[in-house]
């Protein structure tokens, strides 16, 4: 068993490995993320997502990651250059965004996955206009990052910092089923987007709850 003190810090590998996770849950939701999207978008959020997360994974494979800066820019890189869009520019600068800027981590605790998300919500803001209640990822990132920056102040343990982002992100993906879309092809549905969910907060849900996991099975399994 990993000590408390262990249960609070990631590795460059760790890190890489947990992201290599995620992608993996994200591709096994590409027929979920696409029949949300289809519902009121184009019908192609799933499928962008799975390419997406799978050239992140060819290009983590072959890289020699040194730094969690690098990490991120791979999987942020690989997404804008294999998905092409609106989600491929917008997911792509939720990870590289993240880590514009930003001193080089070769560790990664609850205090630094706040930073480097707390400056993806804003580079995002920037980028793309959206705001909370706009029915878009952001309705599900901004309560996952407060929730992180909440946690980080608390035990420090990335497990508990990561349950509470997750639950906080599924809490924003239900608000958006209530929300009018100010964004993409479900702008353009008024009153009718209501009662449907939008498929990037679902795929920002996906991404914070498959961290969580992979983190929960490291702590147990170590």
């Amino acid at each position: 068993m990993r000590t408390e003190e262990q249960t609070k810090i990631l590795n460059v590998t760790q890190v890489k490995d947990m992201f290599l996770y995620v992608g993996e849950k994200i591709r096994e939701n590409k027929s979920y993320l696409t029949k949300i999207d289809s519902a009121i978008g184009d019908g192609d959020h799933g499928t962008g997502m799975s390419i997406g997360f799978k050239a992140a994974a060819e290009n983590l494979n072959k890289k020699e990651c040194s730094t969690i800066n690098d990490v991120f820019k791979t999987i942020g890189m690989s997404m804008v250059q294999s998905m092409g869009g609106a989600s491929g520019v917008i997911f792509g600068t939720m990870f590289m965004g993240g880590v514009k800027d930003l001193d080089a981590y070769k560790e990664m605790n609850a205090d630094t996955l706040a930073e480097i998300f707390e400056k993806s919500l804003e580079a995002i803001k920037v980028r793309g206009k959206a705001s909370l209640g706009d029915k878009t990822l952001i309705d599900a990132l901004e309560p996952a990052v407060e929730a992180l920056k909440e946690s980080a102040g608390k035990s420090g343990l990335l497990v508990d910092a990561l349950e509470y982002a997750e639950s906080q992100a599924e809490k924003g993906v239900e608000d958006t089923k209530e929300y009018v879309a100010k964004f993409g092809r479900a702008k353009s549905l008024g009153e009718r987007a209501v009662g449907y969910q939008d498929a990037g907060a679902t795929s920002v849900f996906i991404i914070f709850k498959s961290m969580k996991e992979w983190v929960k099975d490291e702590t147990k399994n170590e």
